[in-house]
């Protein structure tokens, strides 16, 4: 699959090489920035402390801003399943794209169709399982909230990129805003637990704020309609299914 990729490096990388087998996840991301120039701008800069190994332009134009085999600094502090701070173990995709604080927009169909092709070349290339395909906001839900709800995940899955649930639309609205008993909650928190979302066991009022962002996060990614950190039977029946698919 061609995809013509221009190089704009970045000096923001570890200088020690990876080898290829340490390349676990695909980690999309949202610039956040009014103008996609700022953006890239700040991705090269040194001082910013921050870059991506790809980034894909409004028009679907794709730099190159970190070679694969080196880390570039685009997740932060992470963690998904036993894996923390994912920098190590990933590629960073960031899209031009304003984001939640400045009128978060769709994805241009050219920013997907460049999405699909470098997600199957990295993911080829590496080997890396679709349920290793992630947003910034599944690994570091209380800091972010990238890529987003605009982020085509379901059409990605359909291309073999990322994994999504297979429950009818209408099933799913039958049962948006029940509210869980105290036993569902738990087999809630708990396949997302297996899905990789990491929650601890103490339910102090810290954690509890934490387990709000997440269930913002796997909202974002698998209930995209609504985004209101409320448990309900939606997401306990969405939950159920993923929980299959990322054991």
């Amino acid at each position: 699959m061609r995809l013509k990729i221009l190089s704009n490096y970045s000096p923001n990388f570890n200088p020690i090489k990876r080898h290829k087998t340490q390349i676990k996840f695909l980690i999309f991301h949202y610039t956040g920035m009014k103008k996609e120039t700022d953006a890239i701008k700040k991705l090269t800069n040194f001082k910013s402390d921050v870059s991506c190994h790809y980034f894909i332009k409004d028009n679907g134009e794709t730099l190159v801003m970190v070679p694969d085999l080196y880390v570039a600094w685009h997740a932060g502090k992470s963690q998904w399943k036993h894996y923390k701070s994912l920098n190590r173990y990933s590629i960073g995709v960031e899209i031009s794209n304003p984001g939640h604080d400045l009128n978060y927009k769709k994805f241009s169909k050219r920013q997907f169709q460049s999405i699909i092709k470098l997600s199957k070349i990295l993911t080829k290339k590496y080997k890396i399982n679709s349920k290793n395909i992630l947003g910034h906001s599944d690994v570091a839900p209380e800091r972010k909230k990238d890529p987003g709800e605009k982020f085509p995940w379901k059409k990605l899955s359909k291309q073999g990129i990322g994994l999504w649930h297979s429950i009818s639309i209408k099933l799913l609205k039958k049962n948006r805003k029940i509210e869980l008993d105290k036993v569902s909650k738990k087999m809630f928190y708990k396949n997302l637990s297996k899905i990789g979302y990491v929650i601890k066991k103490t339910e102090n009022s810290k954690n509890r704020k934490l387990k709000n962002y997440i269930v913002k996060a796997f909202q974002r990614r698998f209930r995209q309609e609504l985004i209101n950190g409320k448990l309900d039977k939606e997401c306990l029946i969405i939950s159920n299914n993923l929980a299959k698919k990322f054991s």
